[in-house]
Parts: structure tokens; sequence; C-alpha cells
């Protein structure tokens, strides 16, 4: 295979691909016609070498073919290096043949200096010189001309050859700059929406909170104040009952609230923000009068994550001790988070009533259970699993899995 093929094939479309195409087709034209040259010469001569002659240029350029038809195939380089020492064996025969044979050893310079690897190739080249002078001393004797023409071809094609593996060099430097461009434009992209999606929360939740929220409290301890100035005692269970509605409500708002806008990082950290989330939970549980505990823990060596990856988890968790809190009648709930290395993972357990987890699974499918569909989307985003384990009487577990990337 020619480096002139393989080198074209692994650079990318550029400013310099032209370049490129040119010279390697300037390269096998040359080939083609030197060994036409020989052939021809050959026959005019009418020497008995003319039969051999053409038997080894045939074979030559059909060696040469070989290695342009399978360059883009992109052989080990033993096997380029093989395909190299059988095109120069040819050679070395022609050479035994016809002087002529000489004028081949300029493009094989350059093939030599292509294929292998500089410290081996100028040597090589130095060798292939020497076998070019050999070859026209056999049948001519040493004359200035037999040694002057290769000295100056080999010099010439070591100084282009050099160049060129340079210029293909550079041009595949640039090509890897361009793409880390990209990808860095792609990742500041991705970042500017997401920083618009989190402001567009905070901006919901700062409505809500001035709006529903403000009113919902209004409400609340003016149904609360009623309640006190009425006698009927019909009429107070009826605002009692529209009271607890809205205190319901306002909780739910809250919640809603809480998720769009989660708890800010200390020092950028997952663990003080699951740590204060689990302190919260615990808090909201004794005002409600709710016997659930919520203990958090770590393990592992901690790390920084993506804040998309903190954002994630940390409404995961928001997510799951909320259920916890309302629908489990748990006595005691488990925060973990823990660094794995390769993965992060959060699991979530209690000791509550449970359910079934088949017809949860359903339910989510139908949409009904929203919390849950919710959770493994935000899982799924990050390119994570999520596993519900639950069982009527047995309590539930929930494991989160993430895969680590490097923020």
């Amino acid at each position: 295979m020619t480096a002139i093929e393989a080198t074209d094939a692994r650079v990318a479309p550029s400013a310099l691909r032209p370049v490129f195409l040119t010279l390697r087709f300037g390269l096998h034209v040359l080939v083609v016609g030197l060994t036409l040259f020989v052939v021809v010469r050959a026959l005019l001569a009418d020497a008995p070498t003319e039969v051999p002659v053409m038997i080894l240029a045939v074979a030559f350029l059909a060696w040469y073919g070989t290695g342009v038809a399978a360059a883009h195939r992109h052989l080990p380089a033993w096997a380029q290096v093989a395909w190299l020492i059988a095109l120069l064996g040819l050679w070395v025969a022609l050479s035994a043949l016809t002087p002529d044979a000489a004028y081949l050893a300029f493009p094989l310079f350059f093939l030599e200096l292509h294929v292998l690897a500089a410290p081996i190739a100028v040597p090589l080249v130095v060798i292939t010189f020497g076998l070019s002078v050999w070859g026209s001393a056999s049948h001519l004797g040493f004359e200035v001309g037999s040694i002057l023409g290769p000295l100056i071809s080999s010099g010439v094609a070591i100084v282009i050859g050099l160049g060129y593996r340079a210029m293909s060099q550079e041009t595949r430097d640039r090509q890897a700059l361009i793409l880390d461009l990209l990808a860095t434009r792609e990742e500041l992209a991705a970042a500017s929406r997401e920083a618009g999606t989190l402001a567009e929360r905070e901006r919901l939740a700062r409505e809500i909170h001035d709006t529903v929220a403000q009113g919902l409290s209004s409400i609340q301890m003016l149904l609360h104040a009623a309640e006190r100035d009425i006698d009927d005692e019909r009429t107070r269970e009826k605002l009692r009952l529209a009271r607890v509605t809205a205190a319901d409500n306002l909780g739910e708002t809250r919640r809603f609230i809480r998720e769009l806008t989660p708890p800010s990082l200390d020092e950028q950290t997952l663990p003080a923000a699951l740590r204060r989330l689990a302190d919260a939970v615990n808090e909201q549980a004794e005002q409600s009068g709710a016997r659930t505990r919520v203990t958090f823990r770590t393990s592992g060596t901690p790390m920084v994550l993506p804040m998309a990856a903190d954002a994630s988890l940390l409404r995961i968790a928001q997510g799951a001790l909320a259920n916890v809190l309302r629908h489990s009648d748990a006595t005691r709930a488990e925060l973990t988070l823990s660094y794995l290395g390769d993965e992060i993972a959060l699991d979530i357990v209690d000791d509550g009533v449970g359910f079934d987890a088949a017809a949860a699974q359903r339910d989510e499918a139908d949409g009904v259970r929203f919390g849950l569909r919710a959770m493994r989307q935000r899982t799924e985003r990050q390119g994570g699993t999520i596993a519900v384990e639950s069982a009527p009487g047995e309590g539930t577990a929930v494991s989160v899995r993430i895969p680590v990337v490097a923020p």
C-alpha cells in the first residue's frame, strides 16, 4: 500500500486535501510512466533480456497496483513493510537486467519515506541509492552521471518526503483542533441550554411562590379566622375542612416549588445538599406528626459531578423521600450516596407498608404514578438506571445508578 494513499485516507477533508490528491496521482503516473519507459527501451534495444524485462515490469506494476487497491483497508504496519520489500525485490531484479530500471529509484525513494518512519526510511533511501548506482554501473560502468543523478534525486526525495510528512502531520493536528473546538462549542451550547432551563425553573418557582402559595396561605389564615367567629357547628366544620384542604394544597405547592428549585449545594457538593434534605424531611415529619425519621450516609471517595447529575440525584431523592413521608407510614428511612469509581449510586430504603411493584410499574406506564415516572426519566437523561423493589408489608427500596462523567 502506498503511504500517500494511506495518509490521504487518514486525513479529514481540508483545504490541503487537493494537494494530497495531486501528489498521490503524480506518484502513480510517475511509477507507471517510468515502468513503461523501461519496457519500451528494452523493446527498442531488441536485447535478449526483453522478455524477462517485460515479465518483471508487469509484475512490478501489478504488485504496485495491489498496494494501491489495498490502500483504504488500513493494513497493519508489517503488511505495508512486506509489500514495500517485495516491490524493492522486483526492482532489484529488474535493475540486474537493464540499466534503465535505475530511473524507478526516484518514486521508490518517496514510497520508502512515506511507508516507513523517518529513522528507518532515510537509511533505506541511501541503500536504494547504492543499489541504483550498482544497477547502472553493472551495465554501463561507473560514470559521473550514474552517480550524480541518483544522488540528486535521493536528496530531493528526502527533502520533499520529510516536508510532506510534516505537512500531513500539521493537517491532522489542525483537524484534531477543529474537532476539539466543535466539541467545546457543543458543550457550551448544552451548558447554555441547561442554564436557561434552570433559570426558567427558578422563575416559575418564584411566580408560584409569590402568587399561588401566598394566596393559599392567605386563604388558610382567613378561613381560620372565620372559623373562630362562627358559632354554627356545621358551618364551622365546613370552614375547617376548607382550611385543611387549603393547607394540604399549600404543602403540595411548596413541594412543587422545591422540585423546581433544588437546594443550593454547599461548596458545590452533593452530600451536603442531601444531608440538608434529610434534615428538612425530618423537620417536616415532626411538624406534621409523622413518625418517619430519615438518616443519611455516604461511602467511597467523594468527587465533583456535573451540575446536571447533581441536580438529577437531588431531585430524585426529594421525590423518593416525599413518597416515603406521604405514603409509606415508615418509621425509618435510609438515604445513602455511594461513590463507586465509575458510577455513583443513590439508595433510598424504608421500612414502610410497601406496595405491589408490578402494579406500580403498570401504573407508571399509564401515567398514573407520576413521581416514579419522573424519577425514571431523570435517571435515564443522565444515562443511568433505576430499580424499585417493594412488596406489601415489606418496605420499599429505590436504587439509582448513574455513570460518572467528568464535568
